[in-house]
């Protein structure tokens, strides 16, 4: 197993980042570490415990160069979008000033997508297209806690990951890239995964004060 990080629970969950330009992208992640992060993941709620997950790991440096190109065309759609974090403007000069870090980061990931050593690619077994939204909270609930879990089990391994779903923009090439069989599985999300440089310290991020998003016995 692992060495782990000297990190209390707290620190582990307020400091793990999506992160991008601090991703080694000269050194290979071994394939027991990404297991153990794995078998974490796994002890994840799912509904009903159907266990309806699956994880594509692509290390193929092939693979990993169409998925990356792939990721670079949904790059260039998103980034058209009024959501897209390079379109998003905020009064709050200390705000935005975060927000354009974020999309130089985005898209220094973008353009280095091949490079990163390996991708994990969380799914749920099943289509969800005309389901209702409680199916698509049971389904994407039964994954998205598992893909969250593998980060925190990362960076407790000094691993860095970023949380990315762009390119599903373009989710069936990208199956067909993997052999995922696309009319039976969703893509939640990919995870680039690396080791980390200039140290595994990170700090809490800003948020927005918690009284402006929490609402008490009702909206």
């Amino acid at each position: 197993m692992a060495a782990l990080l000297d990190l209390t629970p707290d620190e582990l969950l307020s400091t793990t980042r999506s992160v991008r330009k601090r991703l080694d992208l000269t050194r290979p992640v071994e394939r027991g570490l990404i297991e153990e992060c794995l078998r974490l993941a796994q002890q994840a709620p799912t509904a009903s415990n159907a266990q309806n997950w699956a994880f594509v790991v692509v290390t193929d440096p092939e693979k990993r160069a169409a998925l990356a190109d792939v990721y670079r065309r949904g790059w260039e759609i998103y980034r058209t979008l009024p959501i897209a974090a390079p379109n998003m403007r905020f009064d709050d000069p200390a705000r935005q000033a975060q927000q354009d870090r974020i999309s130089s980061s985005a898209g220094y990931l973008a353009e280095h997508m091949h490079e990163v050593p390996a991708l994990v690619v969380p799914c749920v077994k099943v289509r969800m297209e005309g389901m209702p939204v409680a199916a698509w909270a049971s389904f994407m609930g039964s994954v998205l806690p598992a893909a969250w879990s593998f980060m925190l089990a990362a960076r407790a391994r000094g691993l860095s990951c970023a949380w990315t779903t762009i390119h599903l923009l373009l989710e069936e090439e990208a199956a067909g890239i993997l052999g995922i069989p696309f009319g039976e599985v969703t893509q939640a999300c990919m995870l680039p995964v690396a080791h980390t440089l200039g140290g595994t310290g990170f700090r809490p991020a800003p948020r927005e004060p918690l009284e402006s998003m929490v609402h008490w016995d009702g909206w």
